[in-house]
């Protein structure tokens, strides 16, 4: 049994992990994920099982990767299809804002978001940051305008035709108003979580955006990041919660 490694197999080794590790962040925080993990499993062993020239068991594992892949495509295509939307969309923070202008205009969005919540008035707003909003952003209306505490508050004034959608700040501009986000498909969410909630928890399945929800029955405002909910925050907390994952 021969077993010499040659440049070319660690090449093909490399290769074959580098293309594990970003199939597995294509669908991560998707119900797919698991799923991907036993596929990434049956095909190591393939290949193991190939270059040891063990004919019985590459041929079982063979069958079984090839069904395992046709199964993974027909399961789980609406994540696929996320996964692939999102490809192409991927940008740097652009022409990116100099720490005080950061500073200044996250001050101007927990100033609104605070005012929001003592006045009992129900946001929602995202916040781009490495995949782009703009996709989003067309279900909305264009605004395109500075982000300021003033803005944001006249936007989800009760009587605005544009109070019940999101806010999309890209830029560090407020580019639209009355965006439609997508609502997670999770079961096991707390009853006393609304749409707003269900649609934030939804566009960061979907995105890395940062999205902040004030409820205007429990007066308090939550900040969404990757599928996680962080609840009842002070301005300060979200100041530096922001911060801290935007830079």
């Amino acid at each position: 049994m021969n077993f010499t490694i040659n440049y070319q197999t660690i090449i093909e080794i490399l290769i074959l992990w580098f293309l594990i590790y970003h199939i597995l962040l294509f669908f991560a925080n998707t119900r797919a994920i698991q799923a991907l993990r036993g596929v990434v499993v049956l095909l190591v062993a393939f290949f193991i099982f190939q270059r040891l020239h063990l004919e019985v068991l590459d041929w079982i594992f063979g069958k079984l990767f090839t069904i395992s892949i046709l199964a993974f495509l027909i399961v789980f295509h609406p994540e696929i299809r996320q996964g692939l939307a999102r490809l192409g969309q991927r940008h740097l923070l652009g022409p990116g804002l100099k720490e005080e202008e950061l500073d200044e205009v996250l001050n101007e969005i927990s100033q609104a978001a605070e005012s929001l919540c003592r006045d009992k008035i129900g946001a929602l707003i995202a916040i781009d940051k490495s995949d782009t909003l703009s996709p989003y952003a067309k279900s909305g209306v264009p605004i395109g305008a500075a982000t300021t505490a003033d803005l944001i508050q006249t936007i989800f004034t009760p009587k605005s035709l544009l109070h019940d959608g999101g806010v999309i700040i890209q830029y560090g501009r407020v580019i639209a108003a009355g965006c439609l986000f997508p609502l997670t498909q999770k079961q096991d969410l707390n009853r006393i979580f609304g749409t707003r909630h269900r649609a934030a928890l939804g566009l960061s399945e979907e995105t890395d955006a940062i999205i902040l929800v004030i409820s205007e029955e429990r007066q308090d405002i939550s900040l969404v990041y990757k599928s996680r909910l962080y609840r009842d925050m002070s301005r300060e907390e979200l100041l530096y919660k922001i911060k801290d994952l935007i830079t």
